[in-house]
């Protein structure tokens, strides 16, 4: 891992690129390899013109949030707050800002794989353009998802809400990406069996995880915590995929993605930033692998019809299957049809009909019973599965 500028060798000048969105000089496009686990120390535009074409999994953005202060803020006894005032967050205009958004998102479409997707960050002040500069670019939102800090900063002024959560979007390259990275499975197993929901509660970086300066002060306005980079990569991404960050600042996608065994990109131009995140990615330790290892999701696995389980000897033809419940039964046909006088059909088509409902997973609804206890029929389905896999 190191510290690198695009286009130079040795001690060449920064490469200096506008941030109003001017499009590549051209010939900047490079078509060579993937500087993989590096900084990129360049404007995010200059950085992004030197990657090749569909050559990341998964991008990370957390861009400036144009928050148009228009003086310092205090707190209620005067002391000051220390809010967003560095240079890297100031536009001319929210044309100019627009216009800077397009750039490079443009460039980021460019550099991502067909399957894949982008999540970017913010704040009241620049998501929704974001999000309309997305779509006109060609992207497609897959979903909205909101941080809800566990410790906001007071609105101190009194005059507004607390602004108590922030903004991701998540969105593939376009609506032909069918095949994007998404581990449903997991992330419901480790949600307590409940489908990971699109509000995500998480505390803001606070204690040891937040960098400080040689005087104690924070040393990035809006460190993200790593607890929301992990979510992210482990929804999206699977180990050995490359995450792009292009504004990369302290350096907590890189801190992540090396924990889980991913690849990253980082693009930052602040030299003390870059230099922190560096540190800190030396430091970071990676977990062991079987602790992030991608479970495959069931709709990877081999298809197996429920005849197969009969025909196995796993469940006879005769047996009466229930819900977990015992408020439906049907019977096993031999040829693995499900009896509910007068309807014979599929495991789901019947659990469906008992139920008054348009579909029904089969596998999951119904259950046998065994020396006493109801088995849910799913695991006839694991164990041809894992027959499957040893036979192979």
């Amino acid at each position: 891992m190191g510290i690198s500028r695009t286009g130079a060798v040795g001690a060449a000048p920064r490469i200096k690129v506008s941030r109003t969105g001017a499009p590549a000089p051209s010939g900047r496009v490079n078509r060579a390899g993937v500087p993989l686990d590096r900084i990129i120390l360049d404007d995010c535009l200059a950085g992004l013109y030197s990657l090749p074409d569909e050559s990341v999994d998964l991008v990370f953005a957390d861009p400036p949030y144009n928050l148009q202060l228009e003086g310092a803020l205090t707190r209620p006894d005067n002391s000051l707050v220390d809010a967003v005032d560095d240079d890297w967050d100031k536009f001319g205009s929210f044309a100019e800002y627009d216009a800077f958004t397009r750039a490079w998102l443009a460039q980021c479409r460019r550099v991502m794989k067909k399957n894949a997707t982008l999540f970017v960050i913010g704040s009241y002040h620049n998501i929704f353009r974001v999000g309309t500069a997305l779509q006109d670019i060609g992207f497609w939102i897959l979903n909205d998802v909101v941080w809800r800090k566990a410790n906001p900063m007071p609105n101190f002024r009194g005059r507004r809400f607390t602004n108590a959560h922030e903004t991701l979007i998540w969105a593939a390259r376009g609506p032909e990406a069918k095949n994007y990275t998404f581990h449903y499975e997991a992330l419901k197993a480790g949600n307590e069996d409940t489908q990971m929901r699109s509000d995500w509660f998480i505390p803001l970086c606070t204690g040891e995880e937040r960098l400080k300066d040689a005087d104690g002060r924070k040393l990035h306005p809006t460190q993200k915590p790593e607890a929301l980079l992990a979510r992210v990569l482990l929804a999206a991404t699977n180990p050995g995929d490359v995450v792009l960050d292009p504004f990369f600042g302290s350096g907590t996608t890189g801190a992540v993605a090396k924990k889980l065994g991913r690849h990253f990109i980082g693009i930052e131009r602040e030299p003390a930033y870059a230099a922190a995140a560096e540190a800190r990615i030396a430091a970071a330790q990676p977990v062991d692998a079987a602790a992030f290892a991608t479970a495959p999701a069931k709709r990877t696995e081999p298809r197996v019809p429920f005849l197969a389980a009969v025909e196995a000897g796993l469940v006879a033809p005769g047996t009466v299957l229930t819900d977990a419940r015992r408020r439906w039964r049907a019977t096993v046909r031999a040829d693995g049809t499900l009896s509910v006088p007068p309807a014979v059909g599929s495991i789901h088509k019947i659990g469906a009909l008992v139920q008054g409902l348009p579909s029904c997973n089969g596998w999951t609804f119904w259950h046998a019973e065994q020396n006493g206890e109801l088995v849910v029929i799913d695991t006839f389905r694991s164990a041809l599965r894992a027959a499957m896999a040893e036979a192979a």
